[in-house]
């Protein structure tokens, strides 16, 4: 018999190819697409929120005959997402709306979804795996595409999802998939740019859109000592390890921010941008359970960033601190730490409290 599984379609390449393998494979798909709040007029072609996106997700269920059903998840996500997104700047931290997307809203409208229907499983594009322990319990891996690698991105999601999480492109690369696309008939994605942008506004009008939510929150940029070097319009313009458009003479990184202060605080000497230790709050166990000793894994702070090797410490009041082998460059106060084990097994994940 077969099973029956909600794919999250976005319209773009990933999603759809995802939808077509399934059906090839024998499971009996249901593409879902969530309506998501944006800002502002302009819209990118493959963006998750788009008139044209919905088409063509549409399209491609018609084409393989799948049924297709569209959530209004407008509301939620301007509160899980948006709200948290600007929250997060006004308090000097630098907010990931991705891996929070990932977590608050998106796979959970489609297990909520789902489960409303009678369906257990849920399908993404993303570029990962998942693989079964000794034990029963699911484990995010590598994918077979390790520059395309989006286990970072997921760190955070819980055991009871992983365990009912299908990623069919896990076990492809990129290019690959636009070869399937091709071959299959779908040769328009092979002209749709790849959006870089946040999927709520695009990178051109991100600083519009933070003076509209946030204002102008003038205040002194000054050096590790206190010297005041000139003035910037408000912290959340900035981030660490920036060093264009400060509006200072030579060439500077910013380091740090002094939110009481309304001090942004930069550098000459990118030896400054280096950590050792980070603090992890809100640390999400994929597999449910917390290590009770010292463990070694490797680490990753940001995006596009190849994991290093560090030593995870279990957590003591809700804190997790982990201690890098080498220091890392531009660790930032909000962004997400993911720690990996054995084989690259994701170990979960939380954000940055705190750097030194």
């Amino acid at each position: 018999m077969e099973k029956r599984i909600v794919v999250g379609m976005s319209g773009g390449v990933d999603s759809s190819m995802t939808l077509l393998l399934l059906k090839q494979s024998g499971w009996q798909p249901v593409g879902v697409t969530l309506m998501l709040e944006k800002w502002g007029e302009g819209c990118r072609e493959n963006a998750c929120c788009t008139a044209e996106s919905l088409r063509v997700a549409k399209s491609v269920c018609e084409k393989l005959g799948v049924k297709h059903f569209v959530v209004d998840a407008k509301a939620d996500f301007k509160r899980e997402v948006m709200d948290y997104f600007i929250d997060e700047l006004s308090r000097a931290r630098t907010p990931n709306p991705c891996i929070t997307c990932n977590r608050r809203l998106k796979f959970a409208k489609l297990f909520e979804w789902a489960q409303a229907n009678g369906i257990d499983y849920v399908a993404t594009g993303h570029y990962a795996k998942t693989a079964k322990r000794a034990d029963g319990k699911t484990v995010l891996v590598p994918p077979k595409d390790r520059v395309k690698d989006q286990t970072y991105g997921l760190c955070l999601l819980p055991q009871e999802w992983l365990a009912r999480c299908v990623f069919p492109l896990g076990g492809y690369t990129k290019e690959e998939v636009y070869a399937t696309a091709k071959r299959e008939g779908f040769e328009f994605f092979l002209k749709t740019k790849q959006s870089q942008d946040l999927c709520f506004v695009e990178s051109a009008a991100v600083p519009a859109f933070l003076e509209e939510k946030l204002g102008r929150r003038g205040g002194e940029i000054v050096d590790a000592n206190g010297k005041v070097l000139g003035r910037h319009d408000g912290l959340h313009f900035f981030t660490i390890g920036q060093r264009r458009g400060l509006g200072i003479e030579g060439e500077n990184y910013v380091v740090g921010f002094d939110a009481e202060k309304n001090r942004l605080i930069v550098s000459k000497d990118r030896k400054d941008l280096l950590k050792r230790t980070v603090l992890v709050t809100g640390f999400n166990y994929s597999t449910g359970e917390q290590p009770t000793e010292p463990m070694k894994v490797t680490a990753q702070v940001r995006y596009r960033q190849e994991p290093t090797a560090a030593i995870m410490h279990p957590a003591v009041g809700g804190v997790v601190k982990a201690v890098f082998k080498e220091p890392a460059e531009s660790v930032t106060q909000g962004q997400v730490c993911a720690c990996y084990g054995d084989g690259g097994a994701c170990i979960g994940g939380g954000f940055i409290e705190s750097a030194r």
